[in-house]
């Protein structure tokens, strides 16, 4: 206990001393550039061909710079945009000039497609200037559309998340043009401001260049709000009385092995008021979450549970607000006090929701959140569930220009287990000015659980120092997790440890006609119990991680590592590892084809000792684009290991087919075997946007297990779904 409190005194008096210090370092960016945006006057059409009357009188805005392949360089080619407002939406157009239209890498008509690996333009806005917060939207010359909420303060972004809105392309003989349609009901915003943040970026992917029209550095990312421009003459936009209404209809006939299928159909409906412009108040009644997309599975071949990601339309919604501490892409700890596929969803099937309150918004620089759900009383693999609530209250205070400080507390229980809590602090002091314009953060983050059954330590807390830049990428952390701390709405993925982390990643620019960027990387993970003895460590090295100019990639990495198990586990089916200690060396190559091509992929290959074994584990994803309404992924992964407790062959493949005859229809497949579970299942699902506020959804969904080479049907389901927005 002495040993403890020595160790926070000390990791606070560093903290307060950096904080004491690097206040002062921060500059401010008075010198944002702007571009004004004209009021609409007439109609405007959106059909991607910017040849209305209005967009002839807006201003023009051409100046880019590259940040790829060099910084603060002139393109290759000449992109301009133009910004109108409306009392109801904004509207954006974009001419990206190309002198080579034929060369144009558009593959992809796919909702949410990943549109990095195309030619594609991207746009970030922060609505509340809080350079913290905002959103994106990416449009391909296909009309492919993808957004996403800026997360953790800009340092990533939630792909996950869907808002109604428009984009239209046209591909000519000098290049192409997108015109974007953003309702002002689809965003929350603060109403008091004629200034948003803005800003604007365009990929040409066979040159491997990037291009923005501010922040050309590539020490800061794109999503950083704080370093964006200005768009001006924000009008005062009118959002109705904020009434949206979302009704569903479904129409499921499921079939359960040998079972006769039943025929169901349950209504479900969404409704939305906007309090005011940045204040939602959100109820789900019946929920039905059947169209989401099925997980990836993944072997496991550790002790410890698998993180998937939320998928859900509910829970994505206004999910920024509810991240903690240093986000959901800082999961190396395996530490989060609220993650939201704890509720409705056990032992990976979906469990029924009764009704569900959520209340999100911004008052200022307070961003505040509230979260109520209700489960029905189920049963699931034999095992009763309770119906019981769950709640979540979450507030934060952005301070400084770039930091904030925060709350959030949790009560209930999926299982229904009494007087479940879980609270926590977070502080992270975060700035794109360290030394004038380098990225630097520190924070801290504290938690304590409570429930009935539970004695012992009780809290989590978290340190971390990060310097993530360009050339030089530094970052330090140290993790507490007692024995007793286990959040019943949160993720925790190993308790009872001290958690020491480590990296450094210098990654130069070679004036090499062939070799874009090396990366050399060295990381270091190192855990104990709580009485200071060692449990695991982990040497990471990648003395080659190259990205050439191709946009190919090769890396090579060597990686000793140690476990000291105090209880045995099965890796395996069959395949117990023994408590003892094992220190052993792993090593990796791994290939990248670019995705500019219509053929790429990416192969990797883990080999070396392995619990005083080895271990090869051979991974093969390949993407083949034969046309723009047709793409196939496919993805191998192949594990042999030789044990002298006993040896295993896993082996897992998937196979997605895309068919997407439009951006607003689509038909997916997913197949997926694996020989631990030796299930085969499938996946299809149907989606048709018929309208910018209305989705069609037919879904099947299959799954079959391998007895020996026959077959016995799991399940199969048929699911008929359709939704409708009415905005009011």
């Amino acid at each position: 206990m002495k040993k403890k409190i020595i160790r926070f005194r000390v990791f606070f008096f560093l903290f307060s001393f950096l904080i004491s210090n690097i206040y002062f370092l921060q500059a401010q960016n008075d010198n944002r550039l702007k571009v004004k945006a004209f009021p609409v006057k007439g109609k405007v059409i959106i059909d991607g061909l910017l040849d209305d009357m209005d967009w002839k009188s807006a201003q023009s805005i051409n100046r880019f710079k590259t940040i790829e392949p060099i910084e603060n360089g002139v393109p290759s080619q000449i992109t301009e945009f133009k910004v109108l407002a409306h009392s109801n939406y904004l509207l954006i157009g974009v001419t990206c000039l190309d002198s080579n239209p034929e060369s144009i890498v558009h593959y992809s008509k796919l909702r949410d497609s990943n549109l990095k690996n195309e030619d594609h333009i991207r746009i970030v806005i922060d609505p509340f200037l809080d350079g913290q917060s905002g959103l994106i939207f990416s449009v391909n010359a296909n009309g492919a559309r993808y957004d996403a909420l800026v997360s953790n303060r800009g340092e990533s972004e939630n792909v996950d998340w869907d808002a109604i809105w428009e984009a239209k392309t046209n591909i000519h003989d000098q290049g192409w043009t997108v015109e974007i349609k953003i309702p002002i009901q689809s965003i929350s915003f603060d109403k008091s401001l004629d200034t948003w943040g803005f800003n604007i970026e365009r990929r040409i992917q066979r040159n491997q260049e990037t291009a923005r029209w501010e922040n050309i550095r590539r020490d800061q990312w794109f999503i950083q709000t704080s370093r964006a421009g200005l768009l001006t003459n924000i009008p005062k936009f009118n959002y109705g009385i904020g009434l949206n209404i979302r009704p569903s209809l479904i129409l499921d006939n499921t079939k359960l092995g040998n079972i006769s299928s039943n025929l169901s159909f349950d209504p479900s409906i969404d409704i939305s008021q906007r309090i005011s412009s940045n204040i939602t108040a959100s109820l789900t009644v019946n929920t039905d979450f059947a169209e989401t997309e099925v997980d990836t599975r993944r072997t496991n071949l550790t002790r410890f549970p698998l993180f998937f990601p939320e998928k859900r339309s509910f829970f994505l919604e206004g999910s920024d607000i509810f991240e903690f501490g240093f986000g959901v892409g800082y999961r190396d700890n395996g530490l989060m006090p609220f993650f939201s596929r704890k509720i409705g969803l056990y032992q990976g099937v979906e469990t029924p929701i009764l009704a569900g309150l959520k209340v999100n918004g911004r008052l200022g620089k307070t961003a505040f959140g509230a979260l109520s759900i209700t489960n029905r009383e189920t049963t699931i693999n034999g095992e009763n569930l309770e119906r019981t609530s769950m709640n979540v209250v979450r507030l934060r205070q952005n301070i400084f220009k770039e930091s904030s400080i925060g709350f959030i507390s949790t009560f209930g229980d999926p299982l229904g287990r009494n007087n479940s809590s879980t609270s926590g602090i977070d502080f992270i002091y975060q700035t794109t000015h360290f030394k004038r314009n380098k990225n630097f953060l520190v924070g801290i983050s504290a938690m304590h659980t409570n429930r009935n059954d539970l004695s012992g330590d009780k809290s989590a807390y978290t340190i971390k120092l990060d310097y993530p830049n360009d050339i030089w990428d530094i970052a330090m952390s140290y993790t507490h997790i007692g024995d007793a701390f286990d959040p019943s709405l949160g993720f925790v993925e190993r308790k009872g440890i001290n958690y020491w982390r480590a990296g450094i990643t210098y990654a130069p620019r070679p004036d090499w006609e062939w070799v874009r960027q090396m990366r050399n990387q060295f990381f270091t993970t190192y855990y104990t119990d709580l009485n200071g003895n060692w449990e695991s460590y982990r040497i990471f090295t990648a003395p080659i991680n190259w990205r050439l100019e191709s946009g190919d990639r090769i890396e090579v990495n060597y990686v000793p590592q140690g476990e000291n198990l105090q209880e045995s586990f099965e890796i395996a089916k069959g395949v117990i590892i023994p408590t003892g200690k094992y220190h052993f060396n792993r090593y990796r190559l791994e290939t990248e084809l670019a995705a500019k091509r219509k053929i790429s992929g990416q192969l990797t290959w883990w080999f070396g000792d392995f619990y005083d074994g080895n271990l090869d584990q051979l991974e093969a994803t390949l993407n083949w684009n034969p046309s723009s309404i047709l793409a196939f992924e496919s993805v191998i992964n192949h594990n042999i290991g030789r044990l002298p407790f006993g040896n295993f062959d896993q082996t897992l493949v998937g196979l997605r087919t895309r068919f997407n005859g439009s951006p607003d229809l689509q038909l997916n497949s997913f197949v997926q075997y694996d020989t631990d579970t030796k299930k085969l299942g499938l996946n299809a699902r149907l989606h048709w946007i018929f309208d910018p506020q209305g989705d069609l959804f037919l879904v099947f969904n299959h799954n079959t297990l391998d007895l020996n080479n026959r077959w016995e049907m799991i399940n199969q389901q048929v699911l008929l779904k359709l939704r409708y927005n009415f905005r009011m």
